[in-house]
Parts: C-alpha cells; sequence; structure tokens
C-alpha cells in the first residue's frame, strides 16, 4: 500500500491465479475511488449517485411530487435519490424504473425487471406510469465490443430510444437527462432536442471519473418541437 499525490493511501492488488489484468485494474479502481468509500459511508447503492446529486443540485431537475421514469437504473443509485427527492418514499411522488438486472427493493421506487428494447417495453412502461412523466432519466450504457465505431453506434443507438420515449410521455415542460459518451450526442440526435426542449446542454459531473469520456446530455423544458437554445 502507497500514497497517491494526494496523500492518500493507494491500495494495489496483487496478480496471479485466475484474476486478469482488466480486473485487477478495476478492482484497484474501486477500492481507490473515493466517491465509492463515499457511496458507502452515506448508505447509496453506487457512486453514480453523486453524478445525478451534483446535475440535480445544479439544475433543479427533482421536485416533491413528481413522477420520474428511471432507465437503466441497476444498482439503484439514481432512483434512490429520485424517489427522496419526489417524495416517492412518502407517497408524494413516483418513480418507475426499469432494468435488464434485478434490481433489490428501493423504498419508493416501482421496479420490473424488462429490456428497454424489447418491442412492448414502451407500451409496458406507459402502464406502469398510469399517465405521464415530469423527468426521463437514463444511466443506461450498451455493452461495449471493443470497436469504437460500433460501440459508439450502440450508445447513440441506445440514447436516441430513450430520447424518443421521453417525447413520447413527458408532460409540457419535462425533462430528458441521458448518459452519452466521447463528443456527446449525435449531431442528428442534438437537433431533434433542440427542436423539443427549451435548453440542451452536455454536463459532466464531478463524480464521472476524469479518464472517462462519459458525459450526459441534459434537455429541460419540453414543447414538442418549437426551437431550443443548445447551451
Amino acid at each position: 500500500m502507497a500514497k497517491d499525490t494526494t496523500g492518500r493511501m493507494h491500495v494495489q492488488v496483487k496478480t496471479g491465479g485466475k484474476r486478469k489484468l482488466s480486473s485487477k485494474l478495476w478492482l484497484e479502481r474501486q477500492l481507490n475511488d473515493p466517491y465509492v468509500a463515499q457511496a458507502k459511508r452515506d448508505g447509496y447503492r453506487s457512486r453514480a449517485t453523486y453524478k445525478l446529486i451534483e446535475i440535480d443540485d445544479k439544475y433543479h431537475l427533482l421536485k416533491p411530487g413528481m413522477t420520474v421514469v428511471d432507465l437503466g437504473a441497476a444498482p439503484g443509485g439514481w432512483s434512490q435519490i429520485a424517489a427522496r427527492r419526489v417524495g416517492a418514499e412518502a407517497g408524494k411522488g413516483k418513480v418507475i424504473a426499469i432494468d435488464l438486472l434485478e434490481l433489490g427493493e428501493v423504498p419508493g421506487v416501482t421496479f420490473t425487471q424488462m429490456d428497454f428494447h424489447a418491442q412492448d417495453a414502451p407500451e409496458k412502461l406507459r402502464a406502469m406510469l398510469g399517465g405521464r412523466a415530469d423527468v426521463v432519466m437514463s444511466d443506461m450504457a450498451a455493452n461495449t465490443t471493443g470497436h469504437r465505431k460500433t460501440d459508439q453506434l450502440r450508445i447513440v443507438g441506445l440514447v436516441e430510444l430513450a430520447a424518443h420515449f421521453a417525447g413520447e410521455v413527458l408532460k409540457p415542460g419535462g425533462s430528458f437527462l441521458a448518459k452519452t459518451f466521447q463528443s456527446g450526442a449525435d449531431a442528428e440526435l442534438l437537433a431533434q432536442l433542440k427542436r423539443d426542449y427549451a435548453t440542451v446542454r452536455h454536463v459532466k459531473p464531478a463524480a464521472s471519473r476524469q479518464d472517462s469520456s462519459e458525459r450526459y446530455v441534459l434537455a429541460m423544458g419540453f414543447r414538442g418541437g418549437e426551437p431550443a437554445e443548445l447551451l
């Protein structure tokens, strides 16, 4: 164990056995990530929780009584924060969440395990909503192949699918937040978002790892086709 440049103790994971180098590096990064440690202390389900906290603190997406859809919710950090901030834990708001993976019970969250790519997924989600949503948020990430162009197409396709769904269920004035990578949202998608929302911006929370190309597209003020301003 050694100290890093900030003076914190740095945990090094030994190689050997059946552990691959990629697994070693991932585990070492997790053990030395201050957000991972902080999430455990705060009782949050993942380090990603702090990304939504930072975005919401700055842009005020989540308000008491709102209805929120969380796409790709596992392990539940975003749903956890959304439920607290809209009052779903007390029955005042509503959080609907889906993921391919199972999600343990989160107070105030209605969860269904399903594939968002499934043809009937949007219809099932609308039935769960029982009305319109104030916020649609997506921290989904497509499985990577290692081929940059293929992975980029998969990522863009996933964001486009989420954006299309948001356009079908959002109330006027609603917001859409989704994970993108590298250069951000595709130009065609951005053009569509600018037509449908009052403001569109890319954001990179401090909790996003600096060596990651991850960033988020945030569209606010849903108005379906009126011109928007890209910030």
